[in-house]
């Protein structure tokens, strides 16, 4: 498949698409006899691993490193898969990077919940603020006059 397909397949930009490439983190597996890119649902893969490292806060090498681990355990062709310590080696590695997954992913659900709980908090001030005087309060939270309502100070 061509680069916009891939692109509406993995939602990620086309710009994007040809920076991994540039990096060396995925590199289509062919081109057209007109130079396009081309594209293999192994290559989608690939990059859909990409996408679900970047919110975690993986860099670049790092994402290098886990999918050259992968490879090297996915190999089928020439020598095989590793075996013996080679194989315990990567493995330990993938173990490193699922238990960093998990604790971003753990350190961003806290994140989450702080921003529902603030979201929570304004949603319920508005509410409180347009309930004493839902018509002074409806024009963009100004005050017609008598100074500002003590509801719309911080709780003690």
């Amino acid at each position: 498949m061509q680069i916009g397909e891939v692109a509406a397949r993995t939602e990620l930009s086309l710009r994007t698409i040809r920076h991994y490439e540039e990096t060396g983190l995925a590199v289509p597996s062919a081109r057209s006899q007109g130079g396009f890119r081309l594209y293999t649902e192994g290559d989608v893969a690939r990059l859909m691993v990409i996408r679900r490292m970047k919110p975690l806060g993986f860099t670049l090498d790092r994402m290098r490193e886990l999918l050259a681990a992968t490879d090297r355990l996915d190999e089928h062709a020439g020598s095989g898969p590793p075996e013996g310590r080679e194989r315990e080696e990567l493995l330990e590695s993938l173990r490193g990077f699922e238990e960093a997954a998990r604790q971003r992913t753990a350190d961003l659900r806290t994140q989450l919940a702080r921003a529902e709980e603030f979201t929570t908090t304004l949603h319920e001030r508005i509410e409180r603020i347009e309930r004493i005087d839902p018509i002074r309060t409806g024009r963009s939270g100004e005050e017609s006059e008598g100074g500002p309502h003590p509801e719309l100070t911080a709780p003690a």
